[in-house]
């Protein structure tokens, strides 16, 4: 009996490791936690863009990815694109944008 219980203690401890090591972060990987704050991240940002009315007839793409936004698509001038990265910087969580906003000519 005092062997089988070892055993449990042993299995249950691999199995803990395991699921710590599969929500862990790496460089091209989010961790569940930085998954879940990006995507608000995102959706605050996406929202902000809606929300002025300068932006929201443009078609903005915002993907986050461990707190770096990445803004893309065309808008009608520079003062659009910076617009949008000032909007984006004052999002909390946004730790730096990629700027691929491309005017239209």
């Amino acid at each position: 009996m005092k062997k089988r219980n070892v055993v449990i203690r042993y299995l249950f401890l691999v199995m803990l490791m395991v699921a710590f090591a599969a929500c862990a972060s790496t460089s091209k990987q989010e961790s569940t936690g930085e998954y879940v704050d990006d995507s608000v991240i995102t959706t605050k940002v996406k929202s902000l863009l809606a929300a002025d009315d300068f932006l929201k007839s443009f078609e903005i793409s915002v993907e986050t990815f461990k707190g770096t936004v990445q803004l893309s698509g065309f808008v009608d001038s520079q003062k659009a694109i910076d617009k949008a990265v000032e909007i984006t910087r004052s999002v909390k969580g946004v730790t730096s944008v990629k700027n691929n906003l491309n005017v239209k000519k």
